[in-house]
């Protein structure tokens, strides 16, 4: 048998393909290519193998220069660029109108020894072509000549919208940075920018009729601003020629740039710029505050005015079929307070908020529409009664949105909260970034459900795609931004481009270090939380017997996990982890994973085990007490450009348990504290904040026995926050009763003052 037909035979594609670097290793290519044929023999790339653009466009010309640069950039090879007729032994790219493709992003690629041939309908296609063959030109870490399997491909998407939206507003990227992560979503085949350029906190986008817009609501001076090396003001803004540098940049990459103006709610930045465009005819400062500010537009016809003005610079400045408006999070209350609003409610028969919203957001939709562009908001559009009937509804709040929106006749973008929302941290690691709690895992995105089941075939094609989302409240620098996107925008390209029978996690795993290691040639900062090893260990069993069982995994529970012992750093040499095995403290414990190759998965992980270690916990690894489960991972300050360190804050109720813990012999309990901004608005949830009672004026560390309504073993009280250090450490005696117990710390300090959070809490002997 000379050749091997694969389609839709996914399974296959985790198994051993001929030709490339390993004789077991998969294919590749991420996403999965819709039909692939594998046959016999190789085609070698080396120094001399030409690009060869084989028809006059442009596009094919930039797509030839940029594949060209793609190679050099990431396996160190120096293609040729020219221009004719298809040659042998040559990679050629042609547009060719009977390209066997069945859409204008679909493509053919053909592999056979004596070349490589690309061909495609539309320039998006032949794009789309050349990502493929660069990902078969980089099969694995090395540099130089590359021999790519015989192959035949033909590929189309399964969604037309393929997106990933940025939140330049609550942290601010650079034109730079943002180029660099649309370069990213070029080589995911993602289709669809989404950037969100204002909000309470900020307005991002220059309009040159309102240049208050930008010189006032471009700025917001945060908490502490001025102090311990925090600049006095944060903010920034994109002039309309860097949008249109941005918008060209993608462009060439195919992707579309869909920018998002939000209306009516999330108005806070704009108002503060223009107090009459609010309710209350008051100016706000622009927020510094994360969460759903009150702040709303006016409903009379000078901000309508000023909006289609606005409108009319965005729709100059960005192509796009689609403008998003927001329309999410719009809490009704100064609407409700207000003599003229309810006024003009009643003028125009209206008889609540929710639908005043609605007619809100269709009389924008129909200026949208009358410049030929269409409106899309998020879900929270579908809640007053006159939707625009070709709007489109993105859908946050899970699917129902998605399956009310289907129903109804308008299209969707599936962009389900938490799961593709990538402010949500990858694991709960000790080194885990700032980001909200609970882990939305690679596993997860790649398992999310892109259809939902209860829509019959008519009403499933209403679903144009999938989206995930990157808020920034927790993501001051691109560094942290790499870090949430990478490697979850993998799976996410995965699920939005290939068959829905080809997702299969072991082979998408197995395909996944190539494109760790193109990360590392392109230097992209990915989170490697996914393969990370975390050592394990029955902590009170350790403090009574003085030896550990070690228990070792990942999430995936793919690679191989090798470990030492002596606080070397485990090479793939290293003993192999099969079974949990046992130490004598002191120890240390390192251990990562490794891919077939021998490659590293993730950096080390280090453990040490001995008393002191065992009896201290940072405040990450403190669960919340029972009633509230929402949790946060903060940085120091709201702008902080550092990685680490991060604490756990429940805004609702700072109370934390350090886990049931074998208190024989423990004298007194240590901890580093750490004060935080309170800028946090929760608008109607304010009222499920906890209050405890404090005894001194800027209230305690209070520590009870066994839950949070236990007898108090210490009670430690805080600094004054106007004049103390913002870390600092509290010691008390700790009468503790003999055998294990839990210990419920509690910070009772007032809810209009600074947050306050535990950095680490060690038990200690008596002196």
């Amino acid at each position: 048998m000379t050749r091997r037909l694969i389609l839709l035979g996914w399974a296959a594609m985790a198994m051993g393909l001929a030709g490339l670097a390993h004789a077991d290793a998969p294919i590749p290519l991420l996403p999965l290519p819709a039909q692939l044929r594998v046959d016999a023999g190789h085609f070698t790339v080396d120094a001399h193998t030409p690009i060869v653009l084989a028809d006059d466009a442009a596009s094919t010309r930039r797509t030839g220069a940029w594949l060209a640069d793609l190679i050099a950039r990431t396996r160190g090879l120096h293609l040729p660029l020219k221009h004719g007729a298809a040659t042998a032994h040559a990679i050629v790219l042609q547009l060719d109108p009977a390209a066997p493709a069945t859409n204008r992003e679909g493509y053919a690629l053909d592999v056979t020894p004596a070349g490589m041939r690309i061909s495609a309908r539309d320039a998006a296609g032949l794009f789309y072509g050349a990502v493929t063959a660069w990902q078969l030109l980089t099969p694995d870490a090395q540099h130089g000549a590359v021999q790519v399997p015989a192959l035949s491909i033909r590929d189309q998407p399964r969604f037309a919208w393929r997106g990933l939206m940025l939140d330049s507003v609550r942290h601010f990227q650079t034109v730079g940075e943002i180029e660099r992560l649309l370069e990213q979503m070029a080589q995911h085949k993602l289709n669809t920018f989404h950037w969100h350029l204002t909000d309470d906190q900020g307005w991002r986008i220059q309009i040159k009729r309102y240049p208050e817009l930008t010189r006032i609501g471009a700025w917001r001076t945060p908490p502490d601003a001025g102090h311990d090396g925090k600049p006095p003001r944060y903010g920034g803004f994109y002039t309309q020629d860097e949008i249109r540098r941005i918008v060209a940049y993608a462009a060439a990459r195919q992707i579309t740039v869909v920018p998002e103006i939000d209306m009516p709610g999330h108005a806070q930045a704009a108002v503060a710029a223009y107090p009459q465009l609010g309710v209350t005819g008051q100016r706000p400062p622009v927020s510094t505050d994360w969460g759903v500010n009150p702040y709303l537009y006016n409903v009379d016809d000078a901000t309508f005015t000023f909006i289609d003005n606005v409108l009319d610079e965005v729709l100059a400045l960005f192509p796009s079929t689609y403008i998003h408006v927001g329309g999410d999070e719009a809490i009704k209350d100064q609407w409700q307070a207000s003599p003229a609003v309810q006024a003009r409610m009643h003028a125009l028969g209206i008889a609540n908020e929710n639908t005043l919203q609605g007619w809100f957001i269709d009389r924008v939709g129909q200026y949208l529409d009358k410049h030929g562009r269409k409106l899309i908001g998020w879900d929270e559009i579908l809640e007053g009664e006159h939707l625009p009937a070709d709007a489109t509804v993105m859908s946050w709040r899970g699917t129902d949105g998605a399956i009310k929106a289907a129903l109804l006749g308008h299209d969707v973008v599936l962009s389900p909260s938490p799961v593709l929302y990538f402010d949500h941290v990858q694991g709960d690691a000790a080194d885990a970034y700032a980001g909200r709690l609970g882990v939305e895992s690679l596993q997860n995105v790649y398992a999310i459900p892109t259809v939902p089941a209860v829509l019959d075939a008519v009403q499933a094609r209403h679903v144009l795609g999938v989206q995930a989302n990157v808020w920034t409240e927790h993501m001051p620098t691109m560094a942290h931004v790499e870090h949430a996107v990478f490697p979850r925008l993998d799976a996410l390209a995965e699920v939005a481009w290939s068959p829905p029978a080809a997702l299969v996690w072991p082979g998408f795993l197995a395909r996944l270090p190539a494109q760790l290691a193109r990360y590392r040639a392109q230097r992209i900062g990915y989170a490697d939380t996914a393969f990370a090893v975390d050592i394990a260990v029955d902590r009170n069993v350790a403090l009574a017997t003085g030896r550990a069982t070690v228990t070792l995994a990942n999430q995936t529970g793919i690679g191989a996990i090798r470990y030492t012992l002596g606080g070397s750093a485990p090479t793939p040499a290293s003993p192999r982890y099969d079974a949990p095995f046992n130490v004598t403290l002191p120890a240390t414990v390192r251990a990562t994973s490794y891919a077939a190759d021998g490659s590293a998965l993730a950096t080390p992980r280090e453990r040490v085990l001995d008393r002191a270690s065992l009896l201290s916990l940072p405040g990450t690894m403190l669960a919340n007490c029972p009633g509230s489960d929402f949790r946060l991972l903060l940085q120091p300050a709201p702008d902080a450009a550092s990685t680490q360190p991060v604490y756990a804050v429940n805004v609702f109720n700072t109370c934390q348990l350090f886990p049931p813990t074998l208190l024989d012999g423990i004298g007194a309990i240590r901890v580093e504290a750490v004060r935080l901004p309170r800028n946090f608005v929760l608008a109607h949830e304010q009222k499920l904040v906890v209050v405890h009672p404090h005894a001194t004026p800027f209230g305690e560390l209070v520590v009870r026995a066994d839950h949070c309504d236990g007898a108090v073993l210490a009670t430690m009280p805080l600094p004054d926050p106007a004049h103390g250090p913002r870390e600092f450490t509290l010691e008390a005696r700790l009468p503790t009763p003999a055998g294990e117990h839990a210990l419920c710390l509690i910070y009772t300090a007032p809810i209009d003052g600074p947050l306050y959070a535990l950095g680490r809490v060690s038990l200690v002997p008596p002196p």
